[in-house]
């Protein structure tokens, strides 16, 4: 049986990110799996994603929780070491 792991490893992007794109996107996190590594291989599919964990920081931010504010943070920092083309007006590859 595959398990939500199995399928987590299997993109691209860590947990972490996946749950990112789970949270904004209000989805499971195996069809955030699903949608996740659909993005990142389209067009500015890193740039969706990157916008997508900026605007969880921002609501977080908007909440006045802090300390998820700072998680999402640091799943932004790690996301745009690895995706360095998901930073706006990086020149394509």
């Amino acid at each position: 049986m595959i398990t939500l792991e199995d399928i987590e490893d299997m993109t691209c992007l860590t947990r972490e990110e996946i749950a990112a794109v789970a949270e904004h996107e209000k989805l499971p996190d195996v069809s955030a799996s699903a949608l996740a590594e659909y993005t990142m291989h389209s067009a500015k599919g890193p740039q969706a994603v990157q916008q997508m964990i900026c605007e969880d920081v921002r609501e977080a931010l908007h909440r006045g929780d802090l300390t998820h504010a700072r998680e999402l943070y640091v799943v932004l920092h790690r996301f745009l070491e690895e995706h360095p083309e998901a930073i706006r007006g990086s020149a394509p590859e």
